[in-house]
């Protein structure tokens, strides 16, 4: 099998490192390629390899650019050459070419997760009215196109034909398929697992979900973190800092102390060998990539190391209530029958008029009768009342008419009893929406429903609260409705009623009063507010092109749990980072303490960097493990 030619590069490395060091330990035995022969073979080595860094060297040195790591590597190169330490010099070039291309890996493995994304985008789809397959780029919205079992599916749509179970792993993170069929939304990139479906297409190739997610992860390093910038800033600083300490180290004790000349330009040279700054500068970006492609594993885009980093730090997080605590689909939560009614004779008589209504509230007692296992009642001559409520003629129940609604338009019509208008009056109390019903003759009872609470937000709250984070609500609902859940989550801080506008003022005072302040949100009305935010984060973001586009950090799927865990892999990666620079500071100032006694020792020098680098690159993939509690 022929090797890809970026391996066969990485092998023929490995070779030129065997040999350059079985030479080197060779010559510490004193058994050394004859003379003249050895400076062209060890330079042959040096150019086979380091031809780069030697280039990159010399234009360094014509442009004054002192910060240079490969600036170093030449000077290092040339003064072991003068010394005649021709084994030391390509020992030099080649570890450091080595560390460079574990450099290049460490990023490369933690970017692995987004590189096998991208070679799983579909490239074409087969178009039913042409019968053909065409490129995705060449294909309209509007278009239908049909996915086999078993392929992925090539642009975002909706179902038309057929039903199937899919995995969107690619784009929430989920591992458990969802059943679609007819109406479904699917997603480009996700895996058509099980049945054969049609797709009317609704975006183009490059407005599908997976494209954005695409692009937005391979724009992560433009927003690098404040660490990742410090240390570059300091690298800068840091470099011709030590050529200026090599060159007192020459000079010093060889033109003031008279000492000896050689022994001296070694230890300079050794002093800038274990100076490169690599393991610093390699810390940072292994880390960050490797926890962002850890996150997107799970269905988390986080846009840059920058959030990552910053999420370590929030102190409190404001949560809408809709579609982030709760679902935004309401359920029956409560059914009250009075006047001698039964609980089936009231939900089954109920959902036989609402059976024909769109409303989500009619939708969520026909569901709830459907869940008890009634039979819904037949009913005709259904006529909604705008904004009060409706009627019907049920064909089961002896009396036929069939009132629904609010209380106020079963009261223009029938007698409301103290009790029926107490319950109405509890269960606004709990934050829920009452549905009064007659049979024509009184209230027959109520339905109380309310938001679906997510299962996960009240653990998801509690770990929030544990690590010391404020968890605040802000909604547009009333204030009863977001007291009620905010109870059952443990929220003590309450805001309701709020406009968009509201929001984003509540933001900028809770950024007063904490610093660093998370907001999550839906990404469509709470857009000016995660805007405002320190970090905005839009959960169940699938399909939103604006949640994706306004938040820092978008959840893909609707888990709130995912948040408590964003939190831990932002301080793991942020300890990681602390860890592999003082390790990395810690080995160098040895060394150079070494140098400045004399005892400086050029090859050991070159392995500690090297080793160091490998140890931070190692350490930092390790983030791609970090797993939920």
């Amino acid at each position: 099998m022929k090797l890809p030619f970026k391996d066969r590069k990485f092998i023929f490395l490995v070779i030129a490192i065997v040999v350059v060091i079985s030479l080197e330990i060779l010559s510490i035995l004193g058994i050394d390629i004859p003379m003249p022969y050895a400076p062209f073979i060890f330079a042959a080595f040096i150019f086979a390899i380091g031809y780069k860094v030697i280039w990159n060297g010399i234009l360094a040195l014509f442009k004054l650019n002192f910060s240079s790591i490969n600036l170093l590597m030449l000077i290092a190169v040339i003064g072991a050459f003068y010394l005649g330490e021709y084994p030391e010099a390509a020992v030099v070039i080649v570890l450091y070419v080595l560390g460079e291309r574990l450099e290049d890996i460490g990023i490369e493995s933690s970017k692995s997760a987004l590189d096998e994304l991208v070679s799983k985008s579909p490239k074409t789809a087969f178009v039913k009215q042409l019968g053909i397959e065409k490129p995705i780029d060449k294909i309209e919205v509007g278009t239908i196109i049909q996915v086999k079992p078993h392929d992925l599916i090539p642009l975002d749509g909706i179902i038309e034909s057929g039903e199937s179970a899919v995995d969107e792993a690619t784009i929430t993170g989920e591992p458990i398929p969802k059943d679609k069929h007819k109406g479904d939304t699917v997603f480009a990139g996700t895996f058509n697992k099980s049945g054969f479906i049609e797709i009317r297409t609704t975006k183009l190739s490059t407005d599908t979900t997976f494209s954005k997610i695409i692009k937005l992860t391979f724009e992560v390093s433009a927003n690098k973190s404040d660490t990742q910038k410090f240390i570059q800033k300091f690298a800068k600083i840091y470099t011709p800092s030590i050529i200026v300490l090599a060159s007192l180290l020459f000079i010093v004790p060889v033109f003031l102390l008279k000492q000896d000349m050689n022994h001296w330009l070694e230890q300079a040279i050794t002093l800038l060998v274990i100076a490169c700054p690599c393991a610093l500068v390699i810390s940072t970006p292994v880390a960050i990539y490797a926890a962002i492609g850890n996150a997107s594993s799970k269905g988390i885009l986080i846009k840059g190391g920058k959030y990552l980093e910053l999420m370590a730090n929030i102190k409190a997080i404001c949560l809408d209530k809709t579609r982030t605590i709760t679902f935004g689909n309401p359920i029956v939560s409560d059914v009250l029958p009075l006047n001698g009614t039964s609980h089936e004779e009231l939900l089954a008589c109920a959902a036989g008029a609402e059976v024909f209504s769109e409303h989500p509230l009619a939708q969520a007692i026909v569901d709830a009768a459907k869940k008890e296992g009634y039979h819904i009642h037949e009913a005709e001559k259904f006529e909604s009342v705008i904004g009060k409520g409706a009627t019907a003629h049920c064909l089961v129940c002896e009396d036929e008419t069939i009132l629904i609604g609010k209380l106020q338009f079963i009261s223009e019509s029938q007698p409301i009893t103290e009790e029926a208008e107490q319950i109405v009056r509890t269960l606004s109390e709990q934050g829920k929406t009452s549905v009064v019903v007659s049979f024509g003759d009184g209230v027959a009872g109520v339905i109380g429903l309310m938001d679906e609470i997510k299962p996960d937000s009240a653990n998801a709250i509690q770990e929030l609260i544990n690590m010391n984070i404020t968890p605040i609500m802000l909604t547009g609902d009333s204030v009863l409705s977001a007291r009620y859940v905010a109870n059952i989550v443990s929220i003590n801080e309450i805001f309701g009623g709020l406009l968009p506008e509201d929001k984003a003022m509540r933001i900028q005072e809770t950024i007063k009063k904490y610093n660093s302040v998370a907001m999550v949100g839906d990404g469509i009305n709470d857009a000016p507010a995660l805007a405002q935010s320190t970090v905005g984060i839009a959960m169940g973001a699938a399909g939103s092109d604006t949640a994706i586009e306004t938040a820092n950090i978008a959840l893909m799927n609707d888990k709130l749990s995912l948040i408590p865990f964003l939190i831990r892999l932002s301080k793991a990666t942020l300890k990681r980072i602390k860890i592999n620079t003082i390790g990395a500071i810690g080995v160098k100032l040895t060394f150079i303490v070494l140098a400045f006694l004399g005892f400086g020792n050029l090859v050991l020098a070159i392995a500690a960097d090297v080793g160091v680098t490998l140890v931070v690159i190692l350490i930092s993939l390790n983030l791609m493990k970090f797993e939920e509690k």
